[in-house]
């Protein structure tokens, strides 16, 4: 075992991203942006000089023999590493990391030397032999016997578990350095990432139901596992360390498991990054009501709302109770102290949460989703009797996010839950997401606030006029989603056919665009009814 081994093992163990080995200094892991030291004494350059050249091949061992830097890869029994060793100021200075693509490689490799060892004992064996069922091997693919479930759970007490962990590892480091937003992992299917929007399937060999469902529990907690097996479907966080967290979904489909991993960026995020309009900080700043976060699902609601409660955080002296499911976003206590709880974790349900947070002196509540009647019935009634209620809905515009809360409540509670929501609601902010220009996205964001017309249209019953206040009443910040999506096209931001694909009313968004004098060919129809095909991307400007 060469003496780097050691270091190796420590570096894969605390899941550091970096070990560095530098002339006159402690050796030191790099975890989450910090460094921990791992010896006692500074190291010499001898000391360097032994630990590189043991395992270093003979080309890059001559080269550091004469003192030259020199790069190259390493496999231990703890992964494959790529190891970089230069001289700074006559110092070496030495930084080991993970080497991703070699490390696919040998997990790969690894789990086929196994299945076949294992189809060379099942052959060799008697025909009247048992299964040796204390020496369980990781398989590809499921025996016709064997349950999916049972092999994994096996799997997760030997080594086979932690190198589960280290290949979903590599592909979530991938998915953060590609800057996509989701995961998809599917039986039959290579690994595939959404960017920008778009499915991208990568370069790999397709998922085994087994080895995939290994991934997924390794990295479940235990509550999870139970009501994975139980359920077929579960939902959780997870974190890497300095790289990011992911909220996970794992569930099971016709072909076996599957999962979806959504991407959190490790830094909360600030209203002055998201582009927050003033108009929406403000609602910050209230004592009491409701503001809702809507959209569609990937519409960035939770990062809305992050950028929101970060707000509050920094310039309010309060305290915060978010209510999720699972905890995205990491909020540290500044000004406010902040409580974040995780239903199925710390709390039973939505609803349980918010009853309770009623006891536990808060100022202002996020309640990560509004998804049965109780809940929203609470959320307003919370709003109106002296607390700030941050929620979400999967609703598509501000008008439809009233119809829809008041919708889902019987018809002889109709009346007294719109009275109550006119005088609580304080502001509405339904965002979509759309492809810019040369990559990435952009929020289109709707704004309805409360202002005395909006209360008496909620209360009459007379949702379908909140469009035309909001039009009139733009000097107060409200905006329309027609005119969020054209404020992206005219900042060249998005391209006109993605505003009217994203549109509700595409007729006056349409209009609006001729208006401008911009190509709206893509629109057009074909003497048979059909749309005609829509302009290239690069083409839909004059």
């Amino acid at each position: 075992m060469a003496q780097l081994d050691r270091f190796l093992s420590a570096m894969v163990s605390h899941r550091a991203s970096a070990l560095r080995l530098d002339e006159g200094a402690l050796a030191e892991l790099e975890i989450a942006g910090a460094s921990r030291p791992v010896t006692k004494a500074p190291l010499t350059s001898a000391q360097v000089l032994q630990l590189l050249r043991e395992v270093a091949p003979p080309v890059s061992g001559e080269a550091l023999g004469a003192g030259q830097p020199a790069s190259f890869g390493y496999v231990s029994d703890d992964g494959a590493f790529a190891i970089d060793a230069r001289r700074e100021s006559s110092r070496w200075q030495v930084r080991i990391t993970i080497d991703a693509g070699r490390e696919r490689d040998r997990l790969v490799d690894h789990a086929r030397d196994l299945e076949g060892a294992r189809g060379a004992t099942r052959s060799a064996a008697p025909a009247n032999a048992t299964p040796a069922a204390a020496n369980p091997a990781i398989r590809l693919v499921t025996a016709s016997h064997g349950s999916i479930a049972a092999d994994a759970d096996a799997i997760a007490h030997f080594d086979g578990a932690d190198r589960a962990r280290a290949m979903l590892d590599i592909l979530l480091r991938a998915m953060v350095e590609k800057n996509a937003s989701d995961l998809h992992l599917r039986c039959g299917e290579p690994p595939i990432l959404r960017l920008h929007g778009e499915m991208h399937r990568l370069d790999e060999p397709p998922l085994e139901p087994l080895w995939l469902d290994a991934m997924l529990r390794s990295i479940m907690p235990e509550r999870n596992r139970r009501e994975y097996s139980e359920s077929n479907d579960t939902d959780y966080a997870y974190e890497l360390e300095g790289v990011a967290r992911f909220r996970a979904n794992a569930l099971k489909d016709r072909r076996g498991p599957a999962a979806v991993f959504r991407q959190i960026p490790a830094t909360v995020v600030t209203v002055e990054q998201m582009g927050i309009s003033p108009e929406v900080q403000k609602l910050c700043q209230l004592n009491k009501g409701l503001v809702l976060v809507t959209g569609p699902t990937g519409s960035g609601k939770s990062t809305t709302l992050c950028s929101l409660i970060d707000l509050v955080n920094r310039s309010r002296s309060d305290h915060v109770i978010t209510i999720e499911d699972p905890i995205e976003f990491v909020h540290p206590n500044k000004k406010c102290i902040i409580t974040q709880r995780q239903v199925g974790v710390h709390t039973g349900s939505f609803k349980s949460a918010l009853r309770a947070a009623l006891r536990e002196d808060p100022d202002i509540i996020l309640v990560g989703e509004l998804r049965d009647l109780e809940t929203v019935s609470i959320a307003i009634e919370t709003a109106e009797t002296g607390h700030l209620v941050f929620g979400t809905l999967h609703t598509t515009t501000a008008a439809g996010t009233i119809d829809r809360i008041i919708d889902q409540f019987p018809a002889d509670r109709q009346s007294q839950i719109r009275v109550m929501l006119a005088e609580s609601l304080k502001g509405v902010i339904s965002q979509t997401l759309c492809k810019k220009i040369g990559g990435g996205r952009v929020a289109a964001r709707e704004v309805l606030l409360s202002i005395t017309a909006v209360t008496n249209l909620i209360r009459e019953g007379k949702t379908f006029q909140i469009p035309t206040v909001m039009q009139t009443s733009k000097r107060l910040g409200m905006v329309t989603l027609n005119d969020a999506l054209l404020e992206l096209v005219d900042g060249a931001l998005i391209e006109p056919v993605e505003g009217y694909a994203k549109a509700i009313d595409k007729t006056m968004f349409l209009g609006a665009l001729k208006a401008r004098g911009l190509d709206t060919s893509f629109a057009e129809t074909e003497p048979n009814g059909k749309e005609a095909p829509k302009a290239a991307a690069g083409g839909a400007r004059r």
